[in-house]
């Protein structure tokens, strides 16, 4: 996407939410027909083994790649459009336009809502993967991933953590919008001992998500690049006086897989396991 990316679409609406995922009655069987409106919920489900319940899943819900895509959009979502599909559980982010007023009308259809909350950082990543299983009968399973993930994450950190501070700056568009060490994506380069140079600007965006111009990222000199917009490295560093920034010089630049960093499922492994190799690779 031009402009902000989705990792802030989605991130922006949610932070500051003073809730945790929660769902609408207690299930007494697991639900067999499950929509989710989220990618990272998707992602979620199929992990732990409740993909065959799962019939319909929003437009940008792309991963796996057997997940039943459709029409529907998370941001704005249309009750009559879910309900269509005749669901016993719909997986509703609490950032989507309407949210609370989507949940009660789905409630009042007697469909049970999971209402999902933006996490802030990896345990809050584990707390939601650990409900959609509670929420799916897969509670089990749900637990065998995050001890995964777990240990996974932990090696990925040990093997690339930098013994001096390095400074790092992650791109999240073509326009310098960045995260900052509050936000879900800065909280996985800090567990590298990295040094955010978006947080001097901080105070720019309360989302934690500034702007940032292109002499403060000449001023700031970051070691290392991180672009999670699916740019070419080489329009990167061909941009005007850049060629002075070190990342650049020293041909330090590395371009995220898609979607990756604004998911909070399973493959927050892939993002970490990404993060500690292109740190492991720098001169």
């Amino acid at each position: 996407m031009h402009k902000r990316s989705s990792v802030v679409l989605i991130a922006i609406t949610a932070i500051g939410a003073a809730f945790t995922p929660s769902i609408s009655h207690a299930a007494t069987t697991s639900p067999r027909r499950i929509i989710s409106l989220s990618p990272s919920a998707t992602e979620d489900l199929f992990a732990i083994g409740a993909g065959k319940q799962v019939v319909a899943v929003d437009n940008l819900s792309n991963y796996p790649a057997n997940a039943p895509i459709t029409k529907l959009d998370a941001f704005t979502p249309n009750v009559e459009a879910i309900a269509k599909y005749k669901p016993d559980l719909v997986v509703l982010q609490s950032s989507a336009t309407k949210a609370v007023t989507v949940k009660a009308a789905l409630e009042k259809l007697k469909i049970k809502v999971f209402f999902e909350v933006t996490p802030s950082d990896i345990n809050g990543a584990y707390t939601e993967i650990q409900a959609l299983g509670t929420a799916t009968g897969k509670g089990v399973q749900a637990t065998k991933v995050i001890t995964a993930m777990k240990t996974a994450i932990a090696q990925a950190i040990t093997s690339g953590k930098r013994s001096n501070p390095t400074a790092i700056f992650h791109e999240v568009d073509s326009t310098l919008y960045s995260a900052t060490s509050k936000t879900f994506i800065g909280h996985v380069y800090s567990d590298f001992n990295t040094l955010n140079i978006a947080d001097a600007a901080d105070t720019a965006d309360s989302f934690g998500y500034p702007q940032l111009t292109n002499e403060y990222l000449l001023k700031a000199n970051p070691q290392v690049i991180f672009l999670g917009d699916e740019q070419k490295i080489s329009q990167v560093a061909s941009r005007a006086g850049w060629s002075r920034i070190e990342a650049v010089a020293k041909k330090q630049i590395f371009a995220l897989p898609a979607d990756i960093p604004s998911r909070w499922g399973p493959r927050l492994v892939d993002f970490y396991q990404f993060v500690a190799k292109s740190l492991m690779s720098i001169k």
